[in-house]
């Protein structure tokens, strides 16, 4: 057969696989997520990954051209679908399909693979999972001011202490308020707003300096040289530049609320926004997460062309090493704000709506950082049945069957531990090896002398490893057999339970 023509085993860029450790302390961080998110009061809902493109519009966030950076196909009915590029718009479609039936304020969470067309970088995938919660019909800002305090609830949940991290409030009205303070307000100024936004939401990475090079003419990648990428500012005035600058630099909390007054000016909207922040500020406070947990910011922007009112961003203010080795905070792990015009796409009325999305790989990650995804990781103790006899498949099996039912605690149904007999053809060092692979807790071995004795043999194998850490001596460690013993059939959960014990808290109780 020629071989030639063999596909090559490769992995396209921007995606990955994930390994046992990883899906288990995925889940685990999602469950922490889910309860928080269900004791507010949401409720499950899963949407397919393919939505019809037009379903999707253009609110793809942060993307110059509408409809760019989805994956697309054409059906067979010439009807184009693209893979979903977050799960808000697929919600929107749902609620405006379903809208008569589902009682309002609809509230939901949704987890899943979102998937974006764009070209793959550290940092950037083609497929990532964002876990979201949604309250759609709610006009007020208390929905925006609760969706904040379960921001906050749900980081502590998987292990991010308070400190560690601010949800960042900002109002997308107020925004709108300072660019028509400055002249770029109407339909005939959106390119230009959107240069100016973009331009703010660098503030981070390039400090006050850079963005006012960004409204002004533009910026050189290499500043001071004037050398590399040239980007084309905004072109404002400097009255402009400096009316945005002091948006920017306004301040955070109640001091920063005062602030943005004098520089939205008379402009409605912006005044809108500013009572809406206050109003926001108001709940949290009395909700008692107004003790750094939730501050409102007005350097946040999110969503360029996705939100339309408060917006917010969770951040872990926590330092960690770039690639250069030089501190820097970890930054932003999730995020979200109020976007009134999406469901209204399908409806031709204003439907009031309010999410957030944690990004799970970069939530992950931090823990990683923190030194808690290790504890996460580990899955629970495996117990590996060899065959030693291969005409005993059957007794081998039955061994297999008992320490699977013991495996699940009877009364609340959780998994204790797991088993598993070898099915591989190999012999017993190859078996052992198989085993010390998996990382079982033991192995359980009967050859035809141990089962005319009625007895199994157990092998710790954590404790064996510490043991025969100190044997130097082959003979010698044959000899020992470091944490072998042998137990009647009948005492074997019973000897197991006393293995694992050895290696966990609390006691795990089996029962026979």
């Amino acid at each position: 057969m020629a071989t030639d023509n063999k596909p090559k085993a490769r992995l396209p860029r921007g995606l990955a696989d994930r390994g046992g450790a990883e899906l288990v302390a995925t889940r685990a961080m999602l469950e922490k997520i889910r309860s928080v998110y269900e004791l507010y009061g949401f409720e499950g809902l899963e949407t397919p990954a393919i939505e019809y493109t037009d379903a999707l519009g253009k609110f793809l966030p942060d993307q110059d051209r509408p409809n760019e950076g989805v994956f697309s196909f054409q059906d067979d009915d010439e009807q184009w679908l693209s893979l979903r590029y977050d799960l808000t718009a697929p919600l929107a479609r749902h609620v405006a399909e379903h809208f008569d039936k589902l009682p309002k304020p609809y509230r939901s969470y949704r987890a899943g693979y979102v998937f974006r067309n764009e070209k793959p970088g550290p940092g950037r995938f083609r497929q990532f999972m964002q876990f979201d919660a949604d309250t759609v019909g709610a006009p007020t800002v208390a929905a925006d001011a609760e969706i904040c305090m379960m921001a906050a609830d749900t980081l502590e949940a998987v292990g991010i202490a308070r400190g560690d991290y601010v949800i960042k409030v900002n109002n997308r009205k107020v925004l709108d308020g300072v660019l028509e303070a400055i002249g770029l307000g109407g339909d005939a100024n959106a390119s230009r707003r959107l240069t100016v936004l973009r331009a703010i939401d660098k503030l981070d990475k390039i400090g006050v300096d850079g963005v006012r090079d960004l409204l002004g003419a533009g910026r050189w990648e290499n500043p001071e040289a004037k050398s590399g990428d040239f980007t084309k500012g905004a072109g404002l005035e400097a009255e402009a530049v400096d009316k945005v600058l002091a948006f920017v630099s306004a301040g955070t909390g109640m001091a920063g609320l005062s602030n943005l007054a004098g520089v939205v000016g008379s402009s409605e909207t912006g005044m809108a926004g500013l009572d809406e922040l206050h109003q926001i500020a108001a709940l949290v406070a009395a909700g008692g997460y107004d003790d750094g947990r939730i501050v409102i910011d007005p350097s946040v922007v999110r969503g360029l062309e996705y939100y339309t009112g408060p917006v917010y961003e969770a951040e872990l203010t926590f330092e960690v090493k770039d690639e250069k080795g030089r501190p820097v905070r970890f930054g932003s792990v999730a995020g979200g704000g109020r976007y009134d015009g999406l469901v209204a796409r399908f409806r031709g009325e204003p439907v009031p709506a309010t999410g957030f999305s944690i990004g799970v790989s970069r939530l992950q990650a931090a823990l990683g950082h923190l030194g808690k995804g290790d504890k996460e990781a580990n899955t629970l103790p495996l117990v590996v049945v060899l065959v030693m006899d291969k005409d005993r498949i059957a007794d081998y099996m039955a061994l297999t069957k008992r320490l699977r039912d013991a495996g699940r605690d009877s009364e609340t149904g959780n998994l204790l531990f797991r088993a598993e007999m070898y099915l591989g053809g190999a012999g017993m060092k190859a078996q052992m090896k198989y085993a010390d692979r998996r990382g079982a807790a033991a192995v359980v071995i009967q050859g035809s002398n141990e089962k005319e004795a009625g007895e199994v043999q157990i092998k710790d194998l954590v404790e064996g490893a510490k043991i025969a850490a100190g044997i130097s001596d082959h003979a010698e460690y044959r000899a020992a057999r470091p944490a072998q013993f042998s137990v009647k059939e009948a005492d074997l959960l019973d000897a197991i339970r006393g293995v694992l014990e050895r290696r966990a808290e609390p006691t795990l109780g089996l029962d026979d």
